[in-house]
């Protein structure tokens, strides 16, 4: 199977996660190439929920582009699950997000979910976090500041990543040469420097299940239980 087909396949296996879901429920949809096939998968399965709280402007486009209603964290009294994708995800739900730059998007509405469903191809499960540029969103005015903080803190190399600004109007570093073995940790050690709004690892709200899709077919891990089970 091609990559893509891959993260088609984890795409279509997430909407299994919807079917008892009541009909008026709000879902979390996050941002990047393998939720938007489950975007386009989810308008064209029939499944009626009433709208989806967005991770960024690019989601927003093509959840209206199909035909499913757009609705704000405000209007969400529940949450109850949030899909989205990942860059890296090792074997404690831990991930490293924020490779399209919706990470401050994302990790918010990750908060709100009651439970968050990661889809990714087998290429994205590693051991240690990091291999990933981790990606940093900061204040463009601290941006320089912010870089020499992070080198200090972690030995790795921050790059501003030129040309991009997040759909906040902030800049991203992304943060070269890391083995993150303690992602809890390093995330609550960057959200300690000012001028940060906020950074790309999800460990302290990590994934619940993971629909990895392989060769072999789409497995299911579950975090609570630690049951698997393949489609």
């Amino acid at each position: 199977m091609t990559p893509d087909e891959l993260k088609k396949a984890a795409a279509l296996a997430a909407l299994a996660e919807l079917q008892a879901l009541a009909p008026e429920s709000l879902i979390g949809i996050g941002t990047g190439s393998t939720v938007n096939h489950f975007i386009d998968a989810l308008a064209a399965s029939g499944l009626r929920i009433r709208g989806a709280v967005s991770s960024s402007e690019a989601s927003s486009q093509r959840l209206a582009a199909r035909g499913i209603p757009l609705a704000g964290l405000d209007e969400a009294a529940a949450l109850p699950i949030y899909i989205d994708g990942a860059d890296e995800i090792d074997h404690g739900f831990n991930m490293i997000k924020g490779g399209g730059g919706a990470l401050t998007r994302e990790k918010i509405v990750a908060a709100a979910a009651d439970r968050f469903v990661c889809i990714c191809d087998a290429s994205k499960r590693v051991a240690v976090l990091g291999r990933f540029p981790l990606p940093v969103e900061v204040i463009p005015m601290a941006r320089a500041q912010v870089a020499r903080a992070i080198a200090r803190l972690t030995g790795g190399e921050p790059r501003w990543r030129e040309g991009f600004v997040t759909d906040n109007g902030h800049h991203i570093l992304d943060v070269h040469g890391l083995a993150i073995p303690d992602p809890r940790a390093l995330e609550t050690e960057l959200n300690q420097i000012a001028g940060i709004v906020t950074n790309g690892l999800f460990a302290r709200r990590g994934a619940d299940v993971l629909l990895l899709a392989t060769a072999a077919g789409v497995q299911r891990h579950e975090r609570q239980s630690a049951t698997e089970s393949s489609r």
